[in-house]
């Protein structure tokens, strides 16, 4: 027996209607059900393969010093894709915490309207050695983006170079 994957994740939030904008509007989900009376959300980024992989729910029910969820991450089909939500992020004003080159993905860290850190990321056909996270400047071309990702991988020394 073992787990095959994840399934989809969930969070509680303050303010479901600006929640449900931007998962929709900003990150490009669908809203798949809702039940207006639970204050409840259902999103997927592919409905026709999954009803959903994203629940919002109205009722933040964390104590005072709880963590809350670490990241969400939202894997997308390319690098071009990525720059665009670079653009998009700049043009609503949403928080970057950092762009990245993590040696077998690039990724934008960001926050969402209540603070729940996402990501997205476009994964690159390679393995390299985890933790590995520099930052990548997005305000380039792609083939500028991929020639900086290669220089800071080679800059890391041998412990992060691609296994052959």
């Amino acid at each position: 027996m073992a787990i095959v994957e994840l399934g989809h994740t969930g969070l509680w939030v303050e303010d479901l209607q600006g929640m449900r904008d931007f998962y929709t509007r900003v990150l490009g989900l669908t809203v798949t059900d809702e039940d207006t009376d639970r204050e409840i959300v259902f999103f997927s980024s592919r409905p026709d393969e999954e009803h959903h992989e994203f629940v919002i729910q109205r009722g933040r029910t964390a104590q005072p010093g709880a963590k809350l969820t670490h990241q969400i991450s939202w894997r997308i089909d390319s690098l071009e894709a990525l720059v665009e939500f670079h653009k998009r992020f700049q043009a609503e004003g949403i928080p970057v915490q950092q762009e990245v080159t993590h040696g077998n993905a690039y990724g934008i860290y960001f926050f969402d309207p209540e603070g729940n850190r996402n990501e997205v990321y476009v994964r690159v056909d390679r393995d390299v050695r985890q933790p590995f996270r520099k930052s990548l400047n997005l305000d380039q071309s792609v083939p500028e983006i991929e020639a900086e990702a290669e220089r800071l991988l080679h800059e890391a020394g041998p412990a992060y170079q691609p296994v052959q």
